[in-house]
This record gives structure tokens, C-alpha cells and sequence, in this order.
């Protein structure tokens, strides 16, 4: 069995993500601060390791955690995110690095700390946003997080193919998530602008991540798979 390890999956798309792959996987997630209970009420056999991927050290303990239950690795979905308005104004750096931090320089930590103990076949999937090609106005600092985010899933998927090693990335627009609901008129507002003329349900991006780690994506590397109904075509 593959055995995939989901960072930030305590809530939101992180949760859908990892109760679709413990269908037919074992599953470990990271969480900070939301309680992890709903999920492991829902999927009893997942294993939480509660982590801050903005601390030194953070990625090397929980990829130890892992592989110590369940003995290797196959699946990395760097899920775990953070997003704050950063406006183009004096006093937003603090906020920026905090973001940085957490969608762009943990996803590499877990990659290069998971390396020694992914095989040929292994597959690596980060989460990115619609925002890192369409900039958010006064989130400069997520979407920017999120461009550097798929620029790294590009290097290394060009780095790690020769070790069989996927890795690609997934860019979702709007979802509607039951823990933040979104205004009517907000979600009136995206769906305007999409092809499909509504925003998107978790599970049909789990299904994105699920294609992307599985097998029927042997020959698919350093693509970012963008799931958003057609937004701003």
C-alpha cells in the first residue's frame, strides 16, 4: 500500500484530500492549531502528527513520524496553507515572510527531508492557487508564495524525473467549504467570472490530487493542474 503523508488536513480542502486518499491508502496529516477530530472520527485509521512547518526542524520530525508508523513514504500533498491580506503598505513584511514560510519554503523542507525515503514512483503534489497567475489585490504576498510555490514544482520535477520521482502541483479558484462560507454575493461574483458559472466543491479538487498521485499519472511531471471551472478564460 502507498502511504501518503497530507500537510494541513485538520479542515478545509486538506481534510476532503485526505478522507478521498484514505479510501485506498494510508494516511498521516499534519494540523497547528484546528482540531483534528472531525477527520478521525471520519477515518479512524488516519495518523495526526501536530506540527508548526514554520518551525526549524518541523519538516525533518514529521517525515521521521511517518516513516516510523508506517515504515516508507509515497505520497507527499503539501497542502497546508497560509492566506492574509499583505497591501502594499509599511508593516506588511512580517506578515509576508510568515507566508512564505508556510506556502513556499515548508513545502521544500518536507520534499528535501521525505527525499531519502521516496522511491521511483513516489509523487509529490503541491497545492497552489488561481492567484499565483492571477495576482490578488492587496494579497500580493500569497499569490507571489504561491508563483514560487509552482516554480519549485517545476525545478523539481526536473531534478527528481531521472529518479522517477512526480512532481506537480494543483491550482484551485474559489471552493466552497463548509468551515468558511463565502457571502452570496461573493460567490455570485466568482461564478460570473467562470466558465461553469459556480465555484468549485472540495471533492472535485481531491479528485485532481488523486489523479496526480496515482499511477494513471505515470508520465505526468512539473504540470500545474489548474481546477477552476474556466476562471477569468
Amino acid at each position: 500500500m502507498r502511504v501518503a503523508l497530507i500537510t494541513g488536513a485538520a479542515r478545509g480542502l486538506g481534510r476532503v484530500i485526505a478522507a478521498d486518499l484514505a479510501a485506498d491508502h494510508p494516511v498521516a496529516v499534519t494540523y497547528r492549531d484546528s482540531d483534528p477530530a472531525a477527520l478521525l472520527a471520519e477515518v479512524p485509521g488516519i495518523h495526526a502528527i501536530q506540527a508548526d512547518l514554520r518551525d526549524p526542524g518541523a519538516a525533518e520530525a514529521v517525515i521521521a513520524e511517518v516513516v516510523a508508523r508506517f515504515g516508507r513514504l509515497d505520497v507527499l500533498v503539501n497542502n497546508a496553507g497560509l492566506v492574509a491580506g499583505t497591501p502594499m503598505e509599511p508593516g506588511g513584511f512580517d506578515a509576508a515572510a510568515e507566508i512564505f514560510a508556510v506556502n513556499a519554503v515548508a513545502p521544500m523542507a518536507l520534499l528535501t527531508a521525505a527525499l531519502p525515503h521516496l522511491r521511483a514512483g513516489a509523487a509529490v503534489v503541491n497545492i497552489s492557487s488561481v492567484n499565483a497567475a492571477l495576482p490578488p489585490q492587496g494579497a500580493a504576498a500569497y499569490g507571489a508564495s504561491k508563483a514560487a510555490l509552482e516554480n519549485l514544482t517545476r525545478a523539481a520535477a526536473k531534478e527528481l524525473g531521472p529518479r522517477g520521482i512526480r512532481v506537480n502541483a494543483v491550482a484551485p479558484g474559489a471552493i466552497a467549504l463548509p468551515e468558511a462560507p463565502r457571502a452570496d454575493a461573493l460567490v455570485d461574483a466568482f461564478a460570473r467570472e467562470t466558465a461553469l458559472g459556480r465555484i468549485a466543491t472540495p471533492q472535485e479538487v481531491a479528485a485532481a490530487v488523486r489523479y496526480l498521485a496515482s499511477d494513471a499519472a505515470s508520465f505526468v511531471t512539473g504540470q500545474v493542474l489548474t481546477v477552476s471551472g474556466g476562471y477569468r478564460l
